[in-house]
């Protein structure tokens, strides 16, 4: 884990493979590869992460009806 990551307070998932999706990009990355501020993520395939912002809406549409 870089220190960047360990700053973020992001969890270690030891030697798994994580994908993450660059926001800035576009790009899906396997591991964390660029700035914090600029992924999404860990998710445990790439095709998740691929559907990064896709699942971000859903969740927090899951949210914004829990507060109502």
């Amino acid at each position: 884990m870089s220190d960047q990551d360990r700053d973020a307070g992001l969890p270690s998932t030891g030697t798994e493979t994580e994908y993450w999706y660059n926001d800035r990009t576009g790009e899906v990355e396997v591991g964390p590869q660029s700035l914090a501020i600029d992924r999404i993520g860990p998710f445990k395939t790439r095709e998740e992460a691929e559907r990064a912002l896709e699942i971000v809406a859903e969740r927090a549409a899951e949210w914004r009806a829990e507060s109502d």
